[in-house]
C-alpha cells in the first residue's frame, strides 16, 4: 500500500487559506501604520532583546511554530480534565483557545499530537465511539498525530474508520443526515506492521512543505502496545521497535528532500519537578531516555506521550547535539510550543536557536473556542439522553488508588468494586473469583451529584466514564498454582513504566503480598527508575479456605487481561476453548449497582501488603 507523503485534505486547505488571508491582512495593517515594521514571520513578539529581534529578522532563517499535545482521550468538556496544581485546566474548547492564542503572531504554524487522542474517554465522547473527540480535534486545527495504544482499543478496522469516516458498523450514524466524516488530520503508524504484507495500516510519515522547506513527521506508538490492548482487534499486526523503525525511515525522508525531522512518539518518561511544574526537566527518566539516545541524530525533535506527565527537555542526540524532547501532560491541560528555526540554505533545523516552552491551558485566562463549543452543543443532547439515566446508588466515594487514580500499584475500592460486580454477574458460569486490571478503571465514582441527579446517584454516563472499554467477561478454569502465578505477575517486568499493577479482587478472596521495589539508574542514562525486583504471594484463601495449588477454580477476567494484557501472561495460557462468555463488563457493573444499591465502598483489606 502506498501513501501520499503530504496530506492536505480539503478542510485543512481551507484552514490554511483562511490563515494566510488573516496573516496578509495583519501584514497590510502593520505596513500602513509603520512602513518599516517587520512582518510576523520575522519578528517574535515575545522577544525582549535587540539580539533576539535581529535573529528573527535574519533572512537566512525560516521560522515555523510547532504546537503539540498528547493523551487528549476525548476530554472535550471543561469539567473532566482536572487541574494542574490547583488551577482548573484543559478541555477541548480551552485547548483550542490556547492554540489560537499561540498561533496569532506566526505565519507558519503546525499542530501535532503524540497519540491517545481517542480511547479511555469520558462518556461525552466514549459513548459515541469517540466521534466527538475527532470532531473537536478537527475544529481546533490539528494537522498530524502519531497513534497511541488507545487508538487500537477497538481494533485496526475501527481506527481506519476514525481516520477516513463512515457510520459505525453496529451503532450506525448518530446523525443520519450527517454521517461521520473522519479526521481532517493524519494519523501516522510507522511501527504498526501487518505480519503478512509488511505494510502499515496508516502512513508511516507525513511531510509538510513551507516555502520550499520540507518538514517530516514520523508517528509511532510504543512497542508494548500489544500488551495494552485487546488482542482480538490487532490480530495479525505487530508493533516494532521504536528506534529501529524511525532510524530506518530517516534515509527515505532524506531521499525525498527532508532535512528537518520530528518524531511523534507515544512513549515517554517522568521527571521529579516541584508540584504543578510543567516546564521543567528535573531528573528525566524512563523509556524515552534510552529511545532518545538511540534515535538517529538527523531527527531534530521528539514529541512524546503515554506517561501523562509534563516535561520540557533538551537532551543530547548520539552526536552530542541538543535535541528537544517534550511532553504536554494530558487531557489538553498543557500545550508545548516549539519555535523551529530552519536554515533556508540547508533546510535543516538550527537547533541552538530553537526554543521550547510548555504552556498551561488555564481555563480562567481563556475564552472557550466557539468552533469546539459548537461540537459540544451538537453532541450535548445525545449525551444527556444516553448518559443521564440513573442506574444505581452508592453511599460514599469509591476511588482508585492515589490522587485521581495516579497509583495503580495499590489495592483500591474502585478495582474491588468492579471485581465484585464481575464475580456476581458471572456466578451463573460458576465463577469463584474475579480479577480486574487497574488501568481499566478510568475515573472515581463520587457521591456528590454532578448534574442534578442527586447525591449518591450513579448515572449511565458516570458508569461509562468509570469503566469505558466495553470488554467481554470470560470465565475459565485455572489451577491454584496458575492463580498464584497471575498474582505474582502484578510485579511488572523490569523497565515498565509502572513497576506494580495491583489487581482488583472480588469479595472472599484474600492473600498476603510482598513486593520489593528498587530504584536503579536509568539504563538510558538519565535519573533513576523504579523496578519491582521480587514478589511473594502467600496465604491465599477463597472464602476462608486455603487455595490448593493442584485444584481447579473457575476465574472471571475481562477479555483484555484474559488475552495476556498488561503482562498477565498466565491468563493467556488457558485454552480459549474453555472460556465461558459472561457478557459485557459495563453491563455487569450497571446490573450490580442497580441490584445492590446503595453500594458501600468495598474494603481494601483483601490483600495484606507486607513491607
Amino acid at each position: 500500500m502506498s501513501y501520499p507523503t503530504v496530506f492536505t485534505g480539503p478542510r485543512r486547505s481551507m484552514r490554511r487559506a483562511l490563515a494566510l488571508i488573516a496573516a496578509l491582512a495583519l501584514a497590510l495593517t502593520a505596513i500602513s501604520v509603520a512602513p518599516n515594521a517587520a512582518t510576523a514571520e520575522d519578528t517574535d513578539v515575545s522577544a525582549t532583546t535587540s539580539e533576539d529581534t535581529y535573529k528573527h529578522r535574519s533572512r537566512r532563517t525560516l521560522k515555523v511554530q510547532l504546537l503539540a499535545f498528547n493523551d487528549y482521550h476525548g476530554h472535550i468538556e471543561a469539567t473532566t480534565p482536572g487541574t494542574v496544581g490547583d488551577v482548573p485546566a484543559g478541555g477541548g474548547a480551552f485547548l483550542a483557545a490556547k492554540l489560537n492564542e499561540l498561533r496569532e503572531n506566526y505565519r507558519h504554524s503546525i499542530t501535532a499530537a503524540a497519540g491517545d487522542l481517542i480511547g479511555g474517554s469520558p462518556a461525552f465522547s466514549g459513548l459515541f465511539h469517540d466521534e466527538p473527540s475527532v470532531e473537536s480535534l478537527n475544529a481546533m486545527g490539528l494537522d498530524v498525530s502519531g497513534v497511541g495504544n488507545h487508538e487500537f482499543d477497538e481494533g485496526i478496522t475501527e481506527l481506519l474508520r476514525m481516520q477516513y469516516g463512515g457510520c459505525h458498523p453496529d451503532d450506525g450514524c448518530y446523525f443520519p443526515y450527517e454521517p461521520y466524516a473522519g479526521a481532517d488530520f493524519q494519523w501516522l503508524a510507522a511501527n504498526t506492521i501487518n505480519e503478512s504484507t509488511g505494510e502499515t495500516p496508516l502512513p508511516p510519515y507525513w511531510i509538510e512543505e513551507i516555502r520550499g522547506i520540507k518538514i517530516g513527521f514520523i508517528g509511532m506508538t510504543l512497542e508494548a502496545t500489544d500488551t495494552l490492548v485487546a488482542a482480538a482487534g490487532i490480530k495479525g499486526w505487530s508493533f516494532e521497535d521504536e528506534v529501529e523503525t524511525a532510524n530506518a525511515l530517516v534515509p527515505e525522508l532524506r531521499r525525498k528532500g527532508v532535512q528537518a525531522m520530528v518524531v511523534l512518539l507515544h512513549e515517554g518518561g517522568s521527571q521529579t519537578p516541584p508540584p504543578g511544574e510543567i516546564d521543567a526537566c528535573a531528573g528525566i527518566s524512563g523509556p524515552i531516555v534510552a529511545i532518545n539516545n538511540g534515535l538517529h541524530p538527523e531527527i531534530d525533535v521528539i514529541i512524546t506521550g503515554h506517561t501523562h506527565l509534563p516535561y520540557n527537555c533538551t537532551l543530547e542526540d548520539p552526536r552530542g547535539r541538543p535535541r528537544i524532547v517534550s511532553s504536554a501532560y494530558s487531557y489538553g491541560r498543557v500545550v508545548t510550543e516549539i519555535n523551529l528555526k530552519l536554515n533556508k540554505r540547508t533546510h535543516d533545523v538550527r537547533r541552538w536557536k530553537t526554543k521550547s516552552t510548555n504552556h498551561l491551558v488555564d481555563q480562567a485566562a481563556l475564552t472557550p473556542d466557539p468552533a469546539v463549543t459548537s461540537v459540544l452543543e451538537k453532541w450535548g443532547p445525545l449525551v444527556i439522553d444516553a448518559g443521564s439515566t440513573p442506574i444505581g446508588t452508592i453511599t460514599a466515594d469509591i476511588n482508585r488508588g492515589g490522587v485521581e487514580g495516579s497509583d495503580r500499584g495499590v489495592e483500591s475500592a474502585a478495582g474491588n468494586l468492579v471485581a465484585d460486580a464481575q464475580a456476581w454477574w458471572t456466578s451463573f458460569n460458576g465463577a469463584e473469583v474475579a480479577f480486574m486490571n487497574p488501568g481499566g478503571v478510568r475515573s472515581d465514582l463520587t457521591y456528590a451529584e454532578s448534574d442534578g441527579e442527586g447525591d449518591g446517584v450513579v448515572t449511565f454516563g458516570e458508569a461509562f466514564t468509570f469503566q469505558p472499554f466495553g470488554n467481554t467477561l470470560l470465565t475459565f478454569p485455572m489451577t491454584g498454582a496458575q492463580i498464584v502465578s497471575v498474582l505474582e505477575e502484578q510485579c511488572q517486568p523490569e523497565g515498565s513504566s509502572r513497576p506494580v499493577l495491583h489487581l482488583g479482587v472480588s469479595d472472599g478472596f484474600t492473600y498476603d503480598l510482598s513486593t520489593t521495589l528498587v530504584e536503579v539508574p536509568d539504563p538510558g542514562g538519565g535519573g533513576v527508575i523504579t523496578n519491582c525486583t521480587a514478589v511473594s504471594v502467600t496465604n491465599v484463601k477463597i472464602n476462608g479456605a486455603d487455595l490448593v495449588p493442584g485444584d481447579t477454580y473457575l476465574v472471571t477476567a475481562n477479555s483484555f487481561i484474559a488475552d495476556g494484557g498488561d503482562n498477565f501472561g498466565t491468563f493467556a495460557l488457558i485454552d480459549p476453548a474453555l472460556r465461558l462468555d459472561g457478557g459485557n463488563d459495563l453491563q455487569a457493573l450497571i446490573n450490580y449497582l442497580g441490584t445492590f444499591g446503595p453500594v458501600e465502598p468495598p474494603s481494601t483489606d483483601r490483600v495484606n501488603e507486607i513491607s
